[in-house]
């Protein structure tokens, strides 16, 4: 039983002397299901959990059907999940309004990796900035197919305008789990690049989201 356990490996007391991040994923979807089923403590279910669906990111990704079909689960909890997952990207969505994009790189990472990284396919989008490189917005401008998306640069520069953009941060993940600039890649930056220099906005950074991996083109000197 879970409450013959020693004070120092219950998850909720573990948090709370040593913090979130000393937890497990089973710990931290423990304390989220908050209880076990009959023959179970709640530690062993999320675990279970965790084996049945592959991940943590897989159980997010889980629809209503497939989630309440575990025992001990239901449709109170679905929400309850989906609820943690907004919330979560709001939080970060938030703190790259009041930052500054280009001086916060691990928080535009953050924002982007909680956006694109559930994405099964490829997804095209922009972070566009003001003259102070905070951000106005985030679009998904593109939406391709599994290894694939078609990039009009027109549109980019039309939403660039549209949002009296200085500058922008571009984004695309990768499905395949791989964090690495494709010659595609390259080129279409180049592309976007020469175009948004025409109407005076700088890319600053294009962002490959890959699982929890997300690839600067910035830090790897390709801008």
């Amino acid at each position: 039983m879970l409450k013959d356990w020693p004070s120092s490996e219950k998850p909720r007391e573990k948090l709370l002397n040593q913090g979130a991040t000393s937890l497990s994923d089973a710990e931290l979807l423990a304390i989220f299901l908050r209880t076990g089923v009959k023959g179970c403590n709640v530690v062993d279910l999320a675990r279970q959990l965790i084996a049945s669906f592959g991940s943590i990111a897989a159980i997010y990704q889980a629809s209503a059907e497939e989630f309440c079909q575990v025992r001990g689960l239901g449709k109170a909890k679905f929400v309850q999940l989906q609820a943690c997952l907004e919330m979560s990207k709001r939080f970060l969505a938030e703190e790259m309004r009041n930052g500054q994009a280009l001086t916060s790189s691990q928080a535009s990472k953050d924002f982007l990796i909680s956006q694109l990284r559930n994405e099964t396919h490829e997804i095209f989008a922009v972070l566009f900035l003001n003259n102070q490189h905070q951000v106005i917005t985030f679009k998904r401008l593109f939406y391709g197919t599994i290894n694939a998306s078609a990039v009009y640069p027109r549109v980019v520069v039309e939403k660039a305008l549209q949002h009296q953009s200085s500058a922008v941060i571009l984004a695309h993940n990768h499905p395949s789990g791989i964090a690495e600039a494709s010659f595609a890649d390259k080129n279409i930056t180049e592309q976007l690049t020469r175009a948004l220099a025409l109407i005076d906005i700088r890319v600053l950074d294009h962002m490959i989201v890959a699982g929890h991996q997300c690839y600067s083109f910035a830090e790897h000197g390709l801008l």
